[in-house]
């Protein structure tokens, strides 16, 4: 699933393309996949102009001036930029044709996908927006602001890292190079996350996300290769999918657990429970 990079270099990459565009025709192939009235999702945007692409944690928002579609791209969503004349592809499920002979395209092979009208103005009152935490790399995300979330939960702080409503943009990957960063065992509460701590994963968070944007993501070739993005931080992790391979601080053999169905990745040395 893409993260709050990945969909960052996706929305920079598309800005490139489509700011300016007008949208001549909308064609929606698989109707679950706009949440909104299908007829009233075409009949808003057709006729309409890009004028911004945005990013609020996993989500991207798509400006077209008095309207905006936010999309949510979930386990296997794709945007695709090709010539109008490409054949369509067996997973495309909507199609918005641009004045300029190209076509903005979303594939899922999934399904699991969502994409959604709404007004510019009423994007953040959106529950779907409107319920998430602060974004890791936000100056609003202080140590006081995490411990309060942490208060009293007697829940993995692995699992406390991926709820959306406290850090809002991290997934699978980064959790786990965050706290491997910050020395803490995925296993550990919560609630016995202390001051340093919580400081260090706000700061680990903040940095890697940030190389991360810089360099186009780790998984961004999964899901963007037509946009022609080549996403390397795969070469920065130290943790993730290197089971039983030699931790990259002390040598010892990475160890990998299940938590809540997710894959953690740790050093029980370096973090220890």
């Amino acid at each position: 699933m893409p993260e709050i990079a990945e969909v960052r270099v996706v929305a920079k990459v598309l800005k490139k393309n489509l700011l300016g565009q007008k949208i001549n025709k909308i064609k929606i192939l698989y109707p679950k996949i706009v949440e909104s009235d299908n007829k009233e999702f075409v009949n808003t945007l057709e006729d309409l102009t890009f004028t911004n692409i945005k990013t609020y944690g996993k989500y991207l928002i798509f400006e077209l001036g008095e309207y905006s579609f936010i999309s949510h791209l979930r386990m296997e969503g794709k945007y695709f930029y090709v010539e109008t004349s490409t054949p369509v592809d067996k997973h495309t499920h909507l199609i918005f044709t641009l004045e300029n002979g190209y076509d903005l395209r979303y594939n899922d092979v999934r399904k699991f996908g969502r994409i959604k009208l709404v007004k510019t103005e009423q994007v953040f009152e959106d529950p779907s927006l409107k319920k998430l935490g602060i974004e890791p790399d936000n100056k609003s995300l202080t140590k006081e602001y995490l411990l309060e979330k942490l208060q009293n939960k007697k829940i993995p702080i692995k699992s406390l890292l991926l709820d959306q409503t406290i850090i809002n943009g991290l997934g699978n990957i980064y959790a786990n190079e965050v706290l491997f960063a910050s020395r803490i065992h995925p296993l550990r509460l919560g609630i016995t996350i202390n001051e340093k701590e919580a400081s260090a994963i706000i700061k680990n968070a903040d940095e890697i996300i940030t190389k991360s944007f810089e360099c186009g993501g780790c998984t961004i070739r999964s899901y963007t290769s037509s946009l022609g993005v080549t996403g390397h931080y795969q070469d920065y992790l130290k943790v993730q999918s290197k089971e039983s391979s030699p931790c990259p601080i002390c040598s010892t053999p990475i160890k990998r657990i299940k938590i809540e169905g997710r894959s953690a990745f740790f050093c029980e040395k370096c973090q220890k429970l």
